[in-house]
């Protein structure tokens, strides 16, 4: 992790009479296909995009999302899934706002207690409805929005 050195350079350049840097430290979602592969414009399949209709986000997460789960169904319930390499369950870090209801679902996953199509579905009614809100507010934007957006204005700090 990059967060040792993020926290000395902070440290560091008080002492020589900089002012702190600000950092952000980030994670990337990763492709719909797992980890091992790379998100792409090119290829639709990869990723979710925020002008895909709710049907596509729907197809894409059940088709395209990578799961942890095991290969039958009686593996699913004796040794759960791996939520390492889960897409779905990675996504639902991202947009789960309850963090119980993912700490449950995590253990429930974990446990196989609950199975990929289950997770991929809590998944699909996350994401919907935030594409959905995302696509509203995108069609407001207007040549007017954009001008007053894009206009030079004095700084206040």
């Amino acid at each position: 992790m990059q967060d040792p050195y993020f926290r000395m350079t902070r440290d560091v350049a008080s002492r020589l009479g900089f002012r702190k840097p600000a950092l952000i430290h980030s994670r990337f979602f990763p492709a719909l296909q797992g980890s091992k592969t790379k998100m792409s414009a090119s290829s639709a399949s990869s990723t979710i995009m925020v002008t895909d209709s709710a049907k596509a986000v729907s197809e894409k997460i059940k088709k395209y999302a990578f799961s942890g789960g095991q290969a039958t169904l009686e593996l699913q319930r004796e040794k759960g899934a791996n939520l390492d390499v889960d897409v779905a369950y990675q996504y639902l870090t991202f947009f789960m706002e309850d963090d119980d209801e993912l700490k449950r679902i995590g253990e429930a996953y974990g446990s196989g207690k609950m199975l990929t199509g289950e997770v991929k579905q809590i998944l699909i009614d996350t994401l919907v409805p935030m594409v959905e809100q995302m696509q509203a507010a995108r069609a407001k934007v207007d040549d007017a929005v954009v001008k007053r957006f894009m206009a030079i204005r004095p700084l206040t700090f």
